[in-house]
């Protein structure tokens, strides 16, 4: 109960306070490439209940029928969306996502069915946390384009990255508490400054 009301004067206390980057953002996005403002894409949420997570728009419409994971130079990201996801300003509408309840600001990130519907042992703990908006493996994992080849990116994820990640949204679930989520929000914090 307490972390969903610190989830929920979060959101609202950022949503209020970075409206006007919000509101510039939306017309860059907009400006930038014909299509939606945001991209709304299924992940898997809650003991694997699917939801809408939603993100500025950072790619050209119709680029999610390729590659679920996107490669250092890959070609379907706008030049607007490259520097939204180099600052990882195309998370905040994410924002939304946890007024809704769909999501947590700190929790194991949100995966795509297709990576959870095949989770074993201590991976179905992460399920069982709303996931979040940050947590240890998008700190660790915050240049994750830049460790990811142009050839295959889904096989690299898939055989490189996932097993780690899944190993620090464990480890989130284990620890979780006030204390640890209030270090990780300064960690990601800290970590989007230095991505300048």
């Amino acid at each position: 109960m307490i972390k969903r009301l610190f989830d929920i004067s979060a959101a609202v206390l950022g949503i209020v306070l970075l409206s006007p980057v919000l509101l510039t953002m939306a017309v860059a996005v907009k400006l930038s490439s014909p299509g939606p403002i945001l991209y709304r894409g299924t992940r898997a949420g809650r003991l694997g209940v699917p939801f809408q997570i939603m993100k500025f728009r950072s790619m050209y419409v119709g680029s999610d029928r390729g590659a679920g994971t996107t490669s250092r130079d890959d070609p379907r990201v706008t030049p607007v969306g490259k520097i939204l996801r180099k600052f990882k300003l195309d998370e905040l509408p994410q924002l939304f996502n946890v007024l809704l309840g769909d999501m947590s600001v700190v929790g194991p990130r949100p995966e795509l069915l297709r990576y959870t519907e095949q989770y074993t042992g201590d991976e179905k703990l992460i399920l069982a946390v709303r996931p979040g908006i940050t947590d240890f493996s998008s700190i660790q994992f915050s240049n994750l384009n830049e460790l990811i080849g142009d050839e295959d990116p889904d096989r690299e994820f898939e055989t490189k990255v996932l097993a780690a990640k899944n190993k620090l949204r464990i480890k989130y679930v284990r620890e979780r508490g006030f204390l640890l989520d209030l270090q990780l929000i300064a960690q990601t914090l800290l970590r989007v400054a230095r991505l300048r």
